[in-house]
């Protein structure tokens, strides 16, 4: 696609815009109906999509977005010059999705007219200055998508809380499908048992014992997974210690061909993990398992969801439209920290004593449903 054409900024409709998320896949997919809700209101809008890389993939065929622009985090002064003269003054609107002093610099440097959070830690005269409207960001005791909305509002538009799946863009999915030996497959479970963080790891005994229920019941399972080597290997672990057999996918699908998957399936199953949220957009009965997270802020979104509301409690497993969120027991649940040793490599126990029955319990509501 080509690049921006400058323009002068416009006092209401603006002719292009660009949205800075500079955060993680979930980050950015949660971001999309903040998207949704600027090419609603604005149809003939060119709207481009500032993101880092490793998270593009999650935007792929997005119907809403012009032009995907990839910046690298950690660069050298020239090349952060580089990618600031990119942006430099190009568009009539900036709207900085995260509340990080990059996304608001991004947006400062692209247009004259910024819309973005500030914190109340952050609320210096600098930070303020980077934002033509500065939008108090709750961290806690509001969920992602219905926070992002609030800038849609802030701009007097209507907040639409559609997150937009990604969609293979070219027409070989059936020949994809061929390759994978995947053809004809109709009766099927998706599961993505490897979350980024260890802190947000299930039991890998209890995902064997999980995906053997499911083989029980006439099911096929597909694994995914990415294509990390470490991550591979345990999911392809999981994958042959399963006595009925089931498919490991990891390493061999984009998200794009991930969303085409999962629109078939008959229930997912996962962690607080990006293709959690990909499930419940999607709309298939999608199981959460939720452990020190904040589910009011992080549970995934279910579809067609009222925007000005949270689907989740702080605490307690509940379901909620085509998602059943299971949280972990414990007193101190949720902690909001990495693990109960404090670290991204830590166990969190609440999550270890999620008991397999209560998965399968969850399971066999949502796939009578």
């Amino acid at each position: 696609m080509s690049a921006a054409i400058p323009s002068q900024p416009s006092a209401c409709h603006p002719r292009n815009v660009l949205l800075v998320c500079t955060q993680r896949i979930g980050d950015v997919l949660l971001a999309t109906p903040l998207a949704h809700s600027l090419k609603t209101a604005w149809p003939e809008i060119r709207l481009d999509f500032l993101v880092l890389p490793g998270t593009q993939g999650i935007l792929e065929g997005n119907p809403d977005v012009d032009q995907i622009l990839i910046f690298p985090q950690r660069v050298g002064w020239r090349e952060k010059t580089a990618q600031l003269a990119r942006v430099w003054r190009r568009y009539d609107l900036a709207v900085a999705a995260t509340p990080s002093d990059r996304a608001r610099i991004f947006a400062w440097a692209a247009s004259a007219r910024t819309v973005g959070f500030v914190t109340g830690e952050e609320a210096s005269w600098f930070k303020r200055h980077l934002l033509d409207i500065a939008v108090p960001f709750d961290n806690l005791n509001t969920h992602t998508v219905t926070m992002g909305l609030r800038l849609a509002e802030a701009l007097g538009i209507p907040a639409i809380s559609h997150v937009q799946s990604p969609r293979v863009i070219s027409d070989n999915w059936l020949e994809r499908l061929k390759e994978l030996g995947l053809d004809g497959i109709k009766n099927y479970v998706v599961i993505h048992p490897n979350p980024k963080f260890r802190y947000k790891m299930w039991d890998s005994g209890k995902w064997i014992a999980l995906v053997s229920w499911l083989r029980q019941q006439n099911l096929d399972v597909l694994l995914t997974g990415s294509g990390d080597p470490s991550e591979a290997a345990y999911v392809q672990d999981i994958a042959t210690k399963v006595p009925e057999g089931c498919r490991c996918l990891a390493g061999q699908l984009s998200l794009a061909e991930t969303a085409e998957l999962l629109k078939q399936a008959r229930l997912f199953v996962g962690p607080d993990t990006a293709v959690t949220h990909l499930a419940a957009a999607i709309g298939i009965p999608t199981l959460a398992l939720f452990g020190p997270s904040n589910p009011v802020k992080w549970g995934p979104w279910p579809k067609d969801y009222p925007p000005h509301e949270s689907p989740w409690p702080f605490v307690g497993s509940k379901q909620q439209g085509n998602v059943w969120l299971i949280q972990g027991p414990g007193d101190c649940v949720p902690c909001l920290l990495e693990g109960c040793d404090r670290h991204l490599d830590s166990v969190s126990k609440c999550l270890q004593d999620i008991s397999v029955e209560q998965v399968v319990e969850a399971a066999r509501e949502a796939l009578a449903a």
